[in-house]
């Protein structure tokens, strides 16, 4: 059976050819996964504590405005290469984590000092889906069927195509109207976005288990915590362009 999942960095052919790992302690396992996965956490938070204080320190968001370009950039950069190699994943998903901390450092300090108290609802509203989404996968409660993988794969992929659009139509300065405001349609735009990458987690919780099961190589317990980060993050920049709409109307 293919492993289907939406995110760019666990594709349906991520373990094709890698073959079975024979020796137990060699192979990917699902708590070596989480543990990379809380390191890379880590990083992030290191990274975005520093680029926090910076803006704090100064008041001013030009101070973190070159962190945050480099940790977008490099960022993006890293990520390619590690979904190209994932055998370098050891070595370049820490920095991906480090590198995406800086943007999502930068970013959030500029939103707390504009709506103070934003950031924890955020992070707490992030780890809370994730932590429900693991325990309704865990218990059957959401089971991720070949249909249910088509359907998320398709709104991801419809997802990324809109923001590409909007992007290039943005350079030629061309808005798509209230999507992207804080107005009715803006809202229920950014709630179906949050759904689907949260969704997300259920398809990379299922496609760690079975790259576990299928017994994979002991580095791509590092791919798979990269895969699961990008969609945290993922994740966590939807939640809190949600909560800064919402805040926005007050």
């Amino acid at each position: 059976m293919a492993l289907r999942t939406a995110n760019p960095a666990l594709g349906a052919n991520t373990f094709s050819g890698l073959g079975r790992v024979a020796r137990t302690e060699e192979a990917m396992s699902i708590q070596g996964t989480t543990n990379k996965a809380l390191l890379l956490l880590l990083c992030v938070l290191i990274t975005a504590a520093w680029a926090w204080s910076i803006f704090f320190q100064s008041g001013n968001a030009a101070a973190v405005a070159p962190l945050m370009g480099v940790g977008a950039i490099a960022g993006f950069i890293v990520a390619l290469v590690t979904i190209f190699k994932p055998a370098w994943a050891g070595v370049t998903a820490p920095i991906y984590a480090l590198l995406e901390g800086l943007f999502i450092g930068g970013l959030s300090s500029i939103a707390e000092a504009q709506y103070p108290g934003i950031v924890i609802q955020a992070v707490g509203l992030t780890f809370g889906t994730c932590l429900a989404l693991l325990l309704a996968y865990k218990s059957g409660l959401i089971r991720a069927t070949e249909g249910f993988k088509r359907g998320i794969v398709a709104a991801t992929g419809g997802i990324c195509l809109f923001y590409l659009v909007s992007l290039i139509l943005g350079l030629f300065g061309v808005r798509i109207p209230g999507v992207f405001g804080n107005g009715p349609v803006g809202i229920i735009f950014s709630l179906v976005v949050v759904t689907i990458a949260a969704l997300n987690l259920v398809l990379d919780f299922d496609f760690i288990e079975q790259g576990a099961a299928q017994g994979a190589p002991k580095y791509m317990e590092w791919y798979g915590a990269f895969g699961l980060m990008v969609t945290l993050i993922w994740l966590y920049l939807e939640i809190l362009r949600l909560l800064i709409k919402l805040r926005s109307r007050d």
